[in-house]
């Protein structure tokens, strides 16, 4: 399909109806050609229409473009009356016109249109208007409990990413587009619509055999009269591991439960392999083969066991429990791949081998964000990475109402029948945040009052995914927490962002954090990419420049707006840590990188540390979706910070850190997340900055690390008040690993500290010239030096 765009303000089409090819081609809008999946900018973009938004302020522009009407049409050639066109995702208001006449509308660029009519043999005309989202937002009435962020009260009732209307993490970009692949279909007479094989039970012998209760849902669309006609097969395959069952149908949908002997279970990445079965199920009229229906799947139970508070001294729980046995999780946010999202699937690959080869076992799929792709939950399951997915809400509350209901509905039964069969999703939270946007909006309201996410989404994944959890928020304020009588199991980690191990972070407890971050500066080489000034980051009123607000991100050029804040905040945090901020541009942002590393580093092995009462944490976050300073370990141009590295260590499965001083001495403490005892010989060694000085050995010696565990080793005295680099090595199995740490770390000597790390080849950072522009230092803030 040969596409087009014809694009017009509103005002300059209110008045007409563009329904064909030829009224748009005389119509004397702009036309150029289109590239499907994609977006309007993107277009704009690449015929030179528009600048590239993603450079210094230009992002601002994209407001400009917020009434703009988008018209795309082409020819499409039909052989067979039965064809359909299939549209995987519209962004997001459209009309759909074929040869003419109005076929199908949408308004949720989360579900896909089917657009079916009276095809002519040959050519047809197929014209997609996409109307203007903020114009159409207008046509829902929001009611004074409503809550947003402040640039998303648009978003409450329009079914498309949250962060596209402006997030503090990505820009105000509020695209048009066919974000998706459209493809024509044939309607087949008998076929099956839908499957969901489920593991209903799993019991597991001394001698490690196991053997599952299945479950298989089977529904289908069947020409002939009697159903009893027909047959449905499951059958799988994964290496000598086999089973098959048929059954008889008596209705156009059924179920049967079956029991596989022997079978080859699905464990998460360091519990175990993740043997996928290959399935078909086959539709069988007598002997003729109607359709089949393939796809992979494990065999798992998978379930969280959570409590609705807890205390740090008392009962509590919030664990992933995967074939009956605790997983501790290190895992990612997972936040939008690009702000143009048809752009996603060009960056999945590499962002996804970032995933396995930084450690993580758990991926959290954020609220305001779309639904990712299924190439992305087939490597998950591939790779044995576990996937937290939250319905598409954050951040606010949003319209309790049955037309808002019935949208949310579809949307979510539609996700959960296409991802319900992947082994890695581990859990459905109902949205990110809205629990605590009731206590945000200065109210003492209950959020357990909130009809979509305790009435309509538990609903929805009781009837169609009834074996996997449903968590109605993240965090969830149960009813117990809304009165107060206990903490809250599972939390967001945010804070005042000051001195990452302050009071805050040090004394604040959950078991399980699913968000937790801190800033660091993209290396030179990036800035220079999408900034004009990269060396000028302040104003000489202090105010951060225009630039750097607009990538850090806010909607406006305002000092004052709401996100305006972040720029500031990471030159605080380089402050707290070195006592100064350096003059270079590049040892600035190694100092940058520096604080988010040990931060970092400091937030997992305090949770690893914990093992047992701490069950797991998901930082924010892995990649950018755009260029921007942020709490990203990895730019958007996939440039490393130096905190990918550090957390690559930390999350070794067999890992050695050390715990907070205490009475004069650091303990030694061993983690080990394999299912298998870890023989380990260690050493730790005094590193100094000065060539000069021989650095000293202070423990070595041999341990075993039991199975699933955290061990203390032993204790090292430290004198009062060091700042003394540690380099922990270790052997397991032939292989060596590193870790570090550094006592005392607030108001460090930054050129020690960098000496150090190039002394034990730690000074992991990419994207630094030898020679970068100076900032000077005056007064608290930076003033460019051309």
């Amino acid at each position: 399909m040969n596409w087009k765009i014809a694009y017009a303000h509103h005002k300059d089409c209110m008045n007409g109806t563009y329904n064909t090819i030829e009224k748009l081609e005389n119509s004397g809008f702009d036309i150029i050609p289109a590239k499907v999946p994609g977006n309007l900018e993107l277009d704009l973009m690449r015929e030179g229409r528009l600048h590239d938004l993603y450079f210094s302020t230009n992002t601002l522009d994209a407001q400009k473009l917020e009434d703009v009407h988008v018209w795309y049409y082409c020819t499409v050639d039909v052989e067979d009356p039965r064809q359909y066109l299939y549209f995987e995702g519209i962004d997001t208001f459209a009309d759909i016109y074929m040869n003419g006449k109005f076929a199908a509308s949408a308004d949720n660029m989360f579900l896909p249109v089917e657009v079916r009519g009276d095809w002519c043999i040959g050519k047809n005309e197929i014209v997609v208007h996409i109307k203007p989202t903020m114009l159409m937002s207008r046509q829902y009435e929001l009611s004074a409990g409503c809550h947003a962020l402040d640039y998303g009260y648009a978003s409450l009732y329009v079914r498309k990413a949250a962060h596209m209307f402006g997030w503090d993490i990505m820009p105000r970009i509020v695209s048009a587009g066919l974000w998706k692949n459209v493809t024509l279909k044939t309607t087949k007479t008998d076929q099956i619509k839908e499957v969901y094989l489920t593991t209903n039970q799993i019991d597991i012998e001394e001698n490690g055999m196991a053997h599952a209760r299945m479950r298989c849902f089977v529904s289908a669309d069947l020409e002939g009269v009697f159903a009893q006609e027909y047959i449905v097969k499951v059958e799988g395959y994964c290496g000598k591991s086999h089973f098959a069952k048929t059954e008889r149908l008596w209705h156009n949908a059924h179920a049967f439960v079956f029991t596989i002997e022997d079978c080859l279970l699905w464990w998460p990445r360091n519990a175990g392999p993740q043997n996928l079965y290959d399935i078909t199920v086959t539709l069988m009229h007598g002997d003729k083969v109607c359709d089949t229906y393939k796809f992979k799947t494990g065999i798992r139970t998978l379930d969280l066991v959570r409590t609705d508070v807890t205390v740090e001294d008392g009962n509590g729980d919030f664990c992933f429990v995967v074939n009956g046995k605790r997983i501790f999780v290190l895992g990612t946010n997972w936040v939008p791949l690009d702000a143009f999202h048809s752009n996603d699937i060009n960056r999945l690959d590499r962002a996804m081998e970032m995933v396995t080869d930084i450690g993580c076992n758990m991926i959290r799929c954020w609220g305001g964000n779309v639904y990712e792709s299924d190439a992305f939950f087939d490597y998950c399951d591939v790779q044995g990475i576990m996937v937290w997915q939250d319905f598409g809400m954050g951040c606010g509350i949003y319209p309790n109402e049955p037309a808002f209901e019935k949208k949310l509905e579809q949307e979510a039964v539609y996700q959960i029948k296409r991802l319900r069969n992947h082994a890695s999703l581990a859990l459905w939270a109902g949205d990110n945040e809205c629990d605590l946007a009731y206590e945000w909006r200065g109210s003492k309201s209950d959020p357990g009052q909130n009809t979509l996410t305790r009435r309509i989404l538990q609903h929805a994944v009781e009837m169609h995914d009834y074996r996997r959890t449903f968590l109605p928020s993240s965090p969830y304020v149960s009813m117990a927490a809304y009165k107060g009588e206990g903490l809250l199991p599972e939390n967001h980690l945010w804070g005042p962002r000051d001195y990452f191990k302050g009071a805050f972070y040090k004394n604040t407890f959950c078991h399980f954090a699913s968000e937790i971050g801190y800033h660091g500066f993209p290396s030179p080489e990036s800035l220079k990419k999408f900034l004009k000034e990269p060396e000028k980051i302040f104003r000489e009123d202090g105010r951060a420049t225009d630039e750097y607000l607009v990538h850090a991100a806010s909607m406006e050029a305002d000092g004052n707006a709401a996100f305006a804040y972040r720029i500031q905040l990471a030159y605080n945090q380089v402050v707290t840590l070195f006592g100064r901020a350096e003059e270079r541009l590049e040892d600035f942002v190694k100092q940058s990188q520096i604080s988010q590393a040990e931060a970092k580093k400091y937030f997992i092995e305090k949770f690893r540390i914990g093992k047992g009462k701490r069950t797991g944490i998901i930082w924010w976050n892995l990649l950018d979706g755009w260029p921007q300073v942020s709490d990203a370990v990895v730019d958007y141009y996939f440039t490393k910070k130096l905190a990918y590295h550090y957390i690559k260590r930390s999350q070794e499965p067999v890992c050695l850190m050390f715990d907070e001083p205490s009475d004069g001495k650091i303990c030694l403490v061993g983690v080990n997340d394999l299912s298998d005892e870890a023989q380990v010989s260690y050493s730790v060694k005094k590193i100094h900055a000065d060539n000069g000085l021989e650095d000293e050995l202070c423990l070595s010696g041999e341990i075993s690390i039991a199975a699933d565990a955290a061990v203390r080793i032993e204790n090292l005295s430290i004198e009062e008040g060091e700042k003394e680099f540690y380099l922990i090595e270790w052997e397991r199995n032939g292989e060596r690993f590193r870790n570090h740490f550094f006592t005392n770390i607030i108001d460090i000597d930054y050129q020690k500290y960098v000496n150090v790390l190039k002394k034990c080849s730690l000074d992991q950072f990419e994207g630094f010239a030898a020679i970068s522009p100076s900032i000077s230092y005056q007064g608290g803030v930076y003033c460019g030096n051309s």
